[in-house]
């Protein structure tokens, strides 16, 4: 009898993602018979414990809300997921828990590929979630100054209402389920009258393809992109992860 290892993707309010069609085609593709994908939905993480427990599991990823409150389940994190606090990979191994952040591989892909030829002089992050966290990172990996925007901001954090004008930022990242399927006709509070065409607008939605921040940047002339690539990107490097550990 062949051993199935399973994956899957932890999060709440999950039923839009594309992870399992994704790792259901890679299967295919790879003629891979002894993995399987799964969704864990979950409203918070009392069951999670047991899920890591199970002995078929090798790997989940992880995405919001719970990419910081997982870590605390982990036996280990590797050195970008210390730094940065936030895990979006775990891969089990003799009942031991790993975690990696493979959100930091996607995001800077994804981003030189958007940039590609320009020098933004500055971003703005809109959230200061685990994603945000990655983002951060990179943009710091990058040489790229940059302030974090929430709506309730704490330390070195600026809120919505304290904005400085957009002419000082010409990369901003949306990092908040704002515009989300199920949420679309939401967006960050930004005066996007002051956005033109010098601006880039990245949304770590991919789902909708074009979201309502990023309509609102097309409708002032900027450069927008998603995070369907992003997505696609760390969700190889978690395969890669999970395949040397299995």
């Amino acid at each position: 009898m062949r051993q199935i290892h399973r994956l899957g993707l932890l999060g709440k309010g999950i039923s839009y993602s594309f992870s399992k069609n994704y790792f259901d085609a890679k299967f295919r593709e790879e003629r891979v018979v002894d993995f399987e994908y799964g969704v864990y939905d979950m409203s918070d993480l009392s069951a999670l414990n047991d899920l890591l427990k199970s002995k078929s599991l090798v790997g989940l990823n992880v995405t919001t809300p719970y990419k910081e409150a997982v870590i605390p389940y982990l036996d280990e994190t590797d050195a970008t997921s210390h730094t940065i606090g936030a895990v979006n990979t775990i891969a089990i191994k003799n009942g031991k828990r790993f975690g990696f952040n493979t959100d930091v591989i996607g995001f800077e892909v994804s981003l030189r590929h958007f940039i590609q030829g320009h020098n933004p002089n500055n971003a703005l992050i809109l959230g200061t979630g685990g994603a945000s966290k990655a983002v951060s990172f990179v943009l710091k990996k990058c040489g790229i100054a940059h302030e974090v925007v929430s709506r309730t901001p704490t330390g070195k954090g600026i809120g919505y209402h304290t904005l400085p004008q957009m002419k000082n930022f010409t990369l901003i990242i949306n990092t908040t389920p704002l515009g989300v399927k199920g949420n679309e006709n939401t967006c960050p509070d930004l005066p996007y009258h002051e956005l033109d065409r010098s601006h880039f607008l990245f949304d770590l939605t991919y789902n909708p393809a074009i979201s309502l921040f990023l309509q609102k940047g097309l409708d002032r002339g900027t450069q927008i992109k998603n995070g369907l690539e992003m997505l696609q990107i760390q969700a190889d490097a978690s395969w890669r992860i999970w395949k040397d550990i299995a």
